[in-house]
């Protein structure tokens, strides 16, 4: 095993999605041109929104939680073309088609990142139905992909 230098890494700042100072976690780092990030889920707005009587469907959450992914891929110095993998994850697998619909309507205009869909017991608040994993290439653009 050879000793050499550690790559470097560096936090992301988003004035959108602070990390919060309790957290035991950060929202996303670069690590060479990977953009590593935390699960991303549509809290807290769907707290809120279960508060007033209206809660986020599966649509919703999984809209808000690609805009979060977003608002740290362009804070990170890129964009949703850089987005190469998503991991998915539904309370309710009768959810997918519209997590699918919500994916074909962000993604509307390139190449659909590989993805995985799972179907998971429980998230982290009961009013949430939708977890996404993004992993991100700043050096990858799947809008030239063919």
């Amino acid at each position: 095993m050879t000793s050499g230098a550690a790559m470097p890494a560096r936090r992301v700042a988003c004035e959108a999605l602070p990390d919060l100072p309790h957290a035991t976690w950060t929202n996303a780092l670069v690590v060479g041109q990977e953009v590593v990030m935390s699960g991303q889920t549509a809290h807290p707005a769907t707290r809120e929104a279960a508060a007033a009587g209206r809660p986020l469907g599966a649509y919703e959450q999984t809209l808000a939680v690609l805009r979060k992914v977003q608002a740290l891929l362009e804070a990170a110095g890129g964009g949703i073309h850089n987005i190469v993998k998503l991991v998915v994850y539904v309370t309710d697998i009768a959810d997918k088609d519209e997590v699918g619909r919500a994916r074909r309507d962000f993604f509307a205009q390139q190449t659909y990142p590989a993805s995985t869909l799972v179907a998971v017991q429980a998230l982290v608040f009961p009013e949430l139905r939708v977890e996404i994993d993004a992993f991100a290439r700043l050096d990858v653009d799947l809008r030239t992909a063919f």
